[in-house]
């Protein structure tokens, strides 16, 4: 029998898992140029979040009573489209069901041999380019630079973090635990990280890290995290803006300190981003972040949870600070 997860109703603050329903689905009947496909691996990304309300943003709402969509690793199970044959792994945004009907225009063949085939869902895929675009595009960081990051032991954090280095930057992570410090530091070697959680002074524990101040900041977080370190930007500081994950489910409009001033003083630029901004230039990034990964100069992790009907848990997690790297659920 196959399931599908629907959006049952528009969360209210943080999501739950009333907010979700799974249900069986009925059998699938195939078209010509279209393919059967079985989830193998499902992403859950902080944006969705924004597609759980009905406010006008960058991109549609999810319908209540409809299944939700997002990244999806699939296997083809039956092809009518010459393009395609059975057992080719492929990427789309889909639905989330365990087996569905697609147009093959809607789905992209993987390359199984460059990475394990998850990675499309992260370090190869959208938050993969996510880092790449905007650091370097937006952020221009260069040697000798310090390089802040938020987020730092997320999907897209943790890659901006190895780029930087990359260029030869100070890099300065801002995680919520220890054993995620000790990764960054240990593992991808960063140069210092703070654990927002323990530290008692956060706008301290920044200054003593960024002894010459900040030159670039990634920004995924938002919130009073990014407050601190607004406030002690160098002179010509580029600030990303790519998420404000502490602020999407407010129910109303925190205040936080009005940061105009430090960026007109600090002659400063700030620019948020989507990544599909750059969809033309998407296989210009994927083949230096496959080059960074097989040259071993990248590193890479994910949090995988195993089976379709955890897919809400996985979800919320995410806001619960659960993953170090990309959080994807694995199905069984």
């Amino acid at each position: 029998m196959n399931r599908e997860i629907l959006l049952k109703s528009r969360p209210v603050g943080k999501p739950t898992t009333a907010n979700f329903e799974i249900v069986n689905s009925e059998p699938i009947s195939l078209n010509n140029g279209e393919l059967l496909l079985k989830a193998r691996y499902i992403s859950v990304d902080p944006y969705m979040r924004g597609r759980m309300s009905d406010a006008k943003s960058y991109v549609e709402p999810y319908q209540v009573g409809k299944p939700i969509e997002g990244g999806i690793v699939a296997e083809v199970v039956e092809s009518r489209s010459p393009q395609f044959s059975p057992g080719d792994s492929v990427f789309g945004m889909l639905q989330w069901k365990l087996v569905q009907a697609v147009s093959a225009e809607k789905v992209t063949k993987l390359n199984k041999e460059t990475a394990p085939l998850s990675y499309y869902l992260g370090i190869l895929g959208m938050p993969g380019l996510t880092a790449y675009f905007g650091l370097l595009d937006i952020g221009k960081p260069k040697e000798g630079e310090t390089v802040v990051v938020s987020g730092a032991a997320g999907a897209v954090g943790m890659v901006v973090g190895q780029i930087a280095k990359l260029k030869g930057c100070r890099v300065v992570g801002i995680a919520g635990s220890d054993a995620k410090v000790n990764y960054l530091l240990n593992e991808l070697q960063f140069d210092a990280v703070i654990n927002y959680k323990t530290i008692t002074n956060l706008d301290a524990a920044i200054a003593s890290a960024c002894p010459s101040g900040i030159d670039v900041y990634f920004d995924n977080v938002g919130g009073i995290i990014s407050d601190a370190v607004v406030a002690q930007i160098n002179k010509g500081a580029r600030i990303i803006i790519c998420g404000q994950i502490s602020l999407y489910n407010e129910t109303t409009q925190p205040m936080g300190p009005r940061i105009q001033p430090t960026i007109l003083k600090r002659s400063a630029l700030m620019q948020g981003f989507i990544v599909s901004n750059y969809t033309e230039r998407f296989p210009e990034g994927f083949k230096k972040l496959a080059t960074w990964i097989t040259e071993g100069k990248m590193k890479y992790t994910q949090t995988t949870l195993n089976g379709f009907d955890r897919l809400p848990e996985a979800f919320i997690g995410l806001f619960e600070g659960n993953n170090t790297g990309k959080l994807i659920v694995e199905m069984q």
